[in-house]
């Protein structure tokens, strides 16, 4: 994965094992995107890239942009669509040793001017309207000096892609000697539960987490895989497998159409899959039989178990859902299969946290008390008893350890470790080994979630800190309450939130349920619910039932619940009552 034992100074780039697949396999097909549409509707998938295209026409874009300024070290905003386009960019922009820096265009405006303002980029590649909206909106003018059209280029100057392109035919490999420390890449995470943040890659991170799926999944080269999540097609080129970009705007997977998907996996011989839970929970609705799918990888946020067991009887015997659990800052964290999943649908249903698995082997996973506060040195005096509910913190070789531009955000979500002994960053086999009787330090990253380690070392998971609810009689948990109301066969998902001065909160569990329902009907529900909740100690104190048309829920995976905006509409509510 060119990374060399025994010295950080050593080439660090993942961009390696894509010339290494390009030159053993050149006319295997590395991705497919929709392009023109048959006759029947559906698209015809008809840009492609071989292996050998995708290595050849990214060395020459590498060069390109090399040309144009833009060099090892420069940040440069991508806002490219799924596309060839858009792989192709990446790859160059690892292979010289730039940092792309990706935002969710989904996002509000004003958080993703602030983004940018954060990030200062020195180059925009981007289409044509993002090229507008950058000029219109003021999105990094003061440091971007550089623009790339991908299309047409209208009055605001710099190069097509196009150009770039023509100007680097026929160069050579262009990777760079990076280094597992350099930075490769700012991914700016999903804003769930805030603003934003620039998450900083270094290269080391990207060839562990490789590594990591590799192993997870036992991937092997020459599969085929349909990423509905588009920037985890990335990692298809490394692991030697065929990217299916669907026919789906990506920042909507809850309102992809099925047959669109059937239709590709179908035609293409589709044998893996990635999706957010509300992507499955769609194939799960449409219950059609997936015969050839033997990996289905969901990640995002909890899959409901009632997903999970049809998606169970979709899928063929030998195939799996795997739910890894992690976060942009650290991904995998650890891993479960379905099967397992569903002998602990029980202890789910009944209070226990969501079992997300046993954490993978190079990971440490341990449980800290909770606080909001920031702290600056590890020490095993902050651990929890086995079996409480604390702060999940994680080293390994894919914790980041930094935000960009947000000191603040990194002092609160690392830790620093010091090691006795010479495992640098705790991920020696990835970044350069170990130095014998040298003492180093790695970082602990919070992740910001609760949850518990039971007797066979797996991880369940209990809902995120900042959404706990402080009461006076203690502290509840979103994802020991909710999944309790949620085996009521009228409701689709609740909503734990706390109405109140924080540590004297009041419960409020709001319902989104399956069909609209009369006043009448939803009284009937809530006297259901009540016995439900008053089944177990933890949830007999929720007695506030809001009922909302339908949850506010994120751009990225349509699957996290906003609670933060659920808060403020259930007090409005509750003090409209009398």
């Amino acid at each position: 994965m060119s990374v060399a034992k025994g010295s950080m100074s050593e080439i660090c780039n993942i961009t390696a094992v894509l010339s290494k697949i390009a030159a053993e396999r050149p006319g295997q097909i590395a991705m497919r995107c929709p392009g023109s549409r048959g006759s029947d509707g559906f698209a015809n998938y008809d840009l492609t890239l071989t292996y050998a295209q995708l290595e050849s026409r990214s060395n020459a874009i590498a060069a390109g942009l090399k040309k144009y300024g833009i060099t090892r070290g420069v940040r440069a905003v991508l806002m490219v669509r799924p596309s060839p386009e858009f792989f192709l960019l990446m790859f160059a922009l690892f292979k010289i040793g730039a940092v792309p820096v990706l935002v969710d265009p989904g996002i509000a405006k004003s958080a993703l001017k602030k983004c940018l303002q954060e990030a200062k980029p020195e180059a925009f590649i981007g289409i044509s309207i993002a090229h507008i909206a950058r000029i219109i909106l003021g999105w990094a003018n003061k440091t971007n000096r550089l623009n790339v059209t991908v299309g047409k280029r209208w009055c605001w100057g710099g190069k097509t892609l196009q150009q770039i392109e023509a100007e680097g035919t026929g160069a050579n490999n262009q990777m760079a000697e990076t280094h597992p420390d350099d930075v490769a890449a700012i991914l700016f995470t999903s804003g769930s539960t805030g603003i934003p943040k620039g998450v900083v890659y270094r290269h080391r991170h990207f060839v562990a987490q490789i590594e990591l799926l590799r192993e997870a999944f036992d991937t092997k080269p020459g599969g085929a895989n349909l990423p509905t999540f588009p920037p985890f097609a990335l990692f298809d080129p490394a692991l030697g497998l065929t990217s299916i970009i669907p026919d789906m705007d990506p920042t909507k997977p809850a309102s992809a159409d099925p047959k669109k998907l059937h239709h590709a996996i179908n035609k293409f011989g589709i044998d893996q899959l990635f999706g957010s839970p509300a992507l499955v929970a769609v194939l799960a609705k449409y219950n059609q039989n997936l015969p050839g799918i033997l990996r289905i990888t969901s990640a995002g946020a909890p899959v409901p178990a009632d997903v999970v067991s049809k998606m169970r009887e979709l899928l063929p015997e030998n195939g799996r859902l795997w739910t890894p659990y992690g976060a942009t800052e650290c991904l995998p964290v650890a891993v479960i299969e379905s099967r397992e999943l569903q002998t602990t649908r029980e202890q789910t249903e009944q209070g226990a946290g969501t079992c997300v698995g046993k954490p993978m082997a190079a990971n440490t996973v341990r449980i800290i008390e909770i606080s909001d506060k920031a702290i600056e040195y590890w020490h095993d005096g902050l651990q929890v008893e086995s079996g409480r509910v604390g702060e999940i913190t994680v080293a390994g070789p894919t914790a980041t350890d930094e935000y960009f531009a947000r000191p603040e955000a990194t002092a609160l979500a690392k830790i620093r470790e010091k090691m006795s002994d010479g495992d640098v960053h705790g991920c020696a086999s990835v970044a350069g080994g170990r130095m014998p009787g040298a003492t180093s330090e790695r970082v602990v990253h919070r992740m910001g979630d609760l949850g518990w380690l039971d007797e066979q070392g797996r991880l369940w998971f209990c809902g995120r800190k900042s959404h706990r609810v402080e009461t006076a009689q203690g502290p509840l948990f979103t994802e020991q309450v909710e999944p309790v109301f949620n085996t009521h066969p009228k409701v689709k998902r609740t909503a734990l939130v706390g109405v109140g001065k924080f540590g004297e909160q009041t419960p409020v569990l709001c319902i989104e349920l399956h069909e609209k329902n009369t006043r009448q009907e939803q009284a009937t529900i809530q006297n259901e619910l009540e016995k439900i909740g008053n089944a177990f100690v933890h949830t007999g104190n929720v007695h506030h039932f809001l009922f909302h048309p339908g949850f506010p829920v994120d751009i990225r995976h349509n699957a996290k619940i906003g609670r933060e905006t659920l808060a403020i509409w259930a007090a409005k509510e509750l003090r409209k009552r009398p």
